[in-house]
């Protein structure tokens, strides 16, 4: 199968790492295995065929306690889709799908080197995103 869609650009839009103080600090360290990684994929048509889509990360604390840390990753694609694309469901399929499988790699890594670099250097995503699974999950 042929790819239905070029991606012209990529890059880092938005990358924010928030720990108010040291006592938030020292609490994260302990607690931070707590904390939960949340996809949110959004896009938006512009002119020519041409789509940008927004995938964020965000690795937080879904808990009430005082003390949280807040790390987020807004990564922008600009893809062409092929002009044989005219269904809606499959122009979804490749934005919520075959464009996240071949950009996740890189953003993944970025995110990470967010995380060590702000002091947490033993966080590890062990469990991959399945693309597949979670965009076949929605219409079921």
């Amino acid at each position: 199968m042929t790819k239905n869609y070029k991606i012209l650009g990529k890059y880092i839009k938005d990358m924010s790492s928030e720990t108010p103080d040291i006592e938030t600090f020292l609490f994260v360290k302990g607690y931070i295995s707590n904390y939960q990684l949340n996809i949110d994929i959004s896009s938006k048509a512009l002119k020519n065929k041409l789509i940008e889509i927004n995938t964020t990360l965000k690795f937080e604390d879904k808990n009430e306690n005082s003390k949280k840390s807040y790390f987020e990753i807004i990564f922008a694609t600009i893809i062409k889709v092929d002009e044989s694309i005219k269904e809606k469901k499959d122009l979804e399929k490749i934005i919520l799908c075959d464009v996240q499988k071949e950009i996740y790699p890189n953003l993944e890594t970025s995110f990470l080197n967010l995380l060590h670099n702000s002091g947490y250097p033993e966080i590890k995503f062990e469990k991959k995103i399945d693309f597949e699974k979670l965009y076949n999950q929605r219409f079921n």
